[in-house]
């Protein structure tokens, strides 16, 4: 049964997991353009929501198990926690006042099963920002949650299912809307909002220890 505790690390998970993952990159790109092109979408979907319960999991695993052996640094991953979310937010308060549009071309030949996954394989364990933000940044924040880290884990999970489920699928219905700068205006400063709030919650549990 979930306690209020509980749900609130869900929750909190589940934001941060979506903050961090719902951006204009490469990995949502590509999904983006194979949802628009109706092109091996499961596969990609797939291939992005495993990749990413693969990495929170094993952040989760690993930072909390270093954690629980030093405890006095937990507010020291608070408060690094913080500026780093701090500067997430302020990035992407940045994106939204000068605002960019993403808008894969949708035609062309088809692309082969296996090249797609390779391609979506490597745009997402290649790239450097996904070990800093998924294992690093979400497994050290779940180690402060102690014994509800794995409910804060299972948010961040279902963000990126959610995500990546809603991006693949639901793109052909979403491109006259991510043709529009002013789309991605409101997605980056909701993204700054929630970022800045995390560091906010994030700093208060750093001055209190835990």
């Amino acid at each position: 049964m979930l306690t209020t505790p509980a749900l609130l690390a869900v929750a909190s998970g589940l934001a941060l997991g979506l903050g961090l993952i719902v951006a204009i990159g490469a990995q949502n790109a590509f999904v983006l353009r194979q949802g628009l092109r109706l092109e091996h979408v499961a596969a990609v979907v797939a291939v992005c929501a495993l990749s990413d319960l693969a990495l929170i999991f094993a952040g989760v695993l690993g930072a909390g198990a270093a954690l629980s052996q030093v405890p006095w640094l937990i507010p020291v991953v608070c408060f690094a926690g913080a500026a780093f979310l701090l500067c997430y937010g302020v990035l992407a308060a940045r994106r939204a006042l000068r605002p960019g549009a993403l808008l894969p071309d949708a035609t062309g030949a088809r692309t082969g099963l296996a090249v797609t996954v390779g391609t979506c394989l490597a745009l997402t364990w290649l790239n450097p920002h996904v070990y800093l933000d998924t294992v690093v940044l979400l497994g050290s924040m779940a180690s402060t949650y102690g014994e509800h880290r794995w409910q804060f884990a299972a948010g961040a999970g279902l963000g990126s299912v959610l995500w990546f489920t809603g991006l693949g699928f639901g793109a052909r219905l979403l491109r006259p809307v991510f043709a529009r700068p002013a789309a991605w205006r409101v997605l980056d400063g909701v993204i700054a909002v929630v970022m800045l709030a995390l560091a906010v919650s994030l700093a208060v549990r750093g001055v209190g220890g835990a």
